[in-house]
C-alpha cells in the first residue's frame, strides 16, 4: 500500500492537469515480502516508473527498513478523467 502511495505521487509529476485525472491501480505482480516489519520501524521507499502511457503506466518498488530490503513490488494502473 505504502509503495502504491509513493507512485502515484510520482504519477502526479508525470501527467499533465493532474487535478483532472484519477489513477486506478489494476495489478501487482513479482510482491515479495523479504523480512517482517515490525512496529516502529521506518520504511524508505523507493519507485520507479518502468512505463508511462497516456492512460497506463507500470512501476517498480522496493521498501527499505534500515538499508535492509524487506519488501518489492511491480504495479500496473490506469490514468482516467474525473
Amino acid at each position: 500500500e505504502s509503495m502504491a502511495q509513493t507512485g502515484a505521487l510520482l504519477l502526479l509529476d508525470a501527467i499533465e492537469k493532474p487535478e483532472t485525472k484519477v489513477a486506478y491501480f489494476m495489478s501487482m505482480d513479482n510482491v515479495r515480502f523479504r523480512k517482517p516489519v515490525r512496529p516502529g520501524d521506518q520504511l524508505q521507499l523507493e519507485v520507479e516508473m518502468l512505463r508511462f502511457r497516456s492512460t497506463s503506466f507500470k512501476m517498480a518498488g522496493q521498501a527499505f527498513v534500515a538499508g535492509e530490503l524487506v519488501a518489492e513490488a511491480e504495479f500496473m494502473g490506469v490514468v482516467l478523467d474525473k
